[in-house]
């Protein structure tokens, strides 16, 4: 139905640049949509322009109803559409308002200068306005453009929406191609814009209805009662399950909502869970550990009473040497006893080298003699226990490497 026009189509670099350009703008000149969508308007422009190379994506300024007016982007172009064998270029307008894509855009059939929109049409309004199923239950979002693109190809080809009609004194000279009005008119009820190409060009498919022409003066009919009141009665009914299906959306639309949100929750609380068991399993680990050393010191404290067991029988009721009850097992051991217990000793001697010189009993020079040689006396005794308590952790973590396999088990 439409030519191709005369200019090439715009390669996929160039519209990428542009649709990163156009949707990166602030300020006043930015487009009015929303930041969390711009990256998937995006994609859908740059899939339907790949699927279908006759679409470009533009800016102009949309005017609604109430007459506000804002700039919006637009596909803009021909998709094909398969009749009796035969593709024809059927040029439409795709409008992707503020609220893009989380409800349908808006589509406009674009007549030439030749074409007059079929009356009545299933799914074209006379003023261009397109309706088709797939716009009345768009669902964000799924919903994309390129199956958009596909099913008007579809309802397109079941009914065409647009006819050719024959001028009597054509013009041997057209026109050249008039400029588009930036200022688009509505979808809803309104205009739709003014043509934009010239007549089909000879070696290009006619209309599916070429052979018709529109009558000069048509005569007027009287329509069937019964067939008024049927047509009424399926509008009707159209309406209300159009009604029906937009409540079903929302409420699916509020559903989806908070099954995202309780998707969050459980997302979030099974990362809560799980480092709360990770946690756990590392408690655990150190906990075996400390089970391993206590069964340990249990094994060598048994080892201890049982070793010592006979000598408490042997002492009986007699009066018991405090020295004698207790004895080293190794020379470690004697050496830190004695180190200890005139480590104390001196304490004991300093404390009562206080006292005396705070009573008096004492010399103050006598007092400091008598203190530094007992705290040098004392540090060479803490450095010796010192030296031998790091040999004695040493023969103790070599008994319990010994010790190891053995509780493993």
């Amino acid at each position: 139905m439409v030519p191709p026009p005369s200019t090439p189509p715009p390669n996929p670099q160039q519209i990428q640049q542009f649709l990163s350009s156009v949707l990166s703008q602030r300020g006043p000149s930015s487009l009015p949509y929303t930041e969390d969508t711009k990256w998937l308007i995006r994609q859908h422009l740059l899939s339907v322009t790949s699927h279908y190379p006759s679409l470009e994506p533009k800016t102009a300024t949309f005017t609604h109803n109430d007459g506000r007016s804002v700039n919006l982007l637009q596909a803009d172009g021909t998709i094909p559409m398969l009749f009796q064998g035969v593709t024809y270029n059927i040029p439409i307008i795709i409008w992707l308002m503020e609220s893009y894509p989380r409800h349908p855009p808006v589509v406009y059939v674009n007549p030439t200068r030749d074409m007059i929109i079929k009356r009545p049409h299933p799914h074209v309004t006379p003023s261009g306005l397109v309706s088709i199923p797939y716009l009345q239950n768009w669902i964000y979002p799924s919903s994309n453009l390129v199956d958009l693109v596909l099913n008007l190809s579809s309802a397109f080809a079941r009914d065409p929406p647009l006819y050719s009609q024959r001028r009597p004194n054509p013009s041997p000279n057209p026109s050249p191609n008039p400029s588009i009005n930036s200022s688009m008119t509505s979808s809803y009820g309104q205009h739709p814009p003014p043509p934009r190409v010239a007549a089909a060009a000879a070696g290009y498919p006619p209309s599916p209805y070429g052979r018709v022409q529109l009558p000069q003066s048509p005569a007027p009919q009287t329509e069937d009662a019964s067939e008024v009141y049927k047509r009424n009665a399926v509008n009707k009914l159209v309406e209300m399950v159009h009604g029906d299906i937009i409540g079903m959306r929302k409420a699916r639309e509020v559903e989806v909502e908070g099954l995202f949100s309780a998707q969050a929750v459980l997302r979030r609380r099974e990362e809560e869970i799980n480092k709360g068991l990770k946690e756990m399993q590392d408690e655990k680990e150190g906990l075996e550990q400390q089970l391993q050393v206590i069964l340990m010191n249990t094994d060598v404290l048994d080892s201890w009473v049982r070793d010592n067991e006979g000598k408490r029988k042997n002492l009986g009721m007699t009066n018991v040497n405090v020295d004698e009850a207790f004895y080293c097992v190794d020379v470690l051991s004697k050496q830190m006893l004695d180190c200890t217990s005139a480590d104390l000793a001196i304490e004991d001697v300093v404390y009562s080298l206080d006292k005396a010189v705070q009573d008096g009993a004492v010399p103050f020079d006598q007092y400091l003699r008598n203190v530094r040689l007992l705290s040098r006396e004392q540090f060479f005794h803490r450095a010796t226990a010192a030296k031998v308590r790091a040999a004695q952790m040493q023969a103790q973590v070599a008994s319990m490497a010994a010790r190891a396999p053995h509780y493993a088990t």
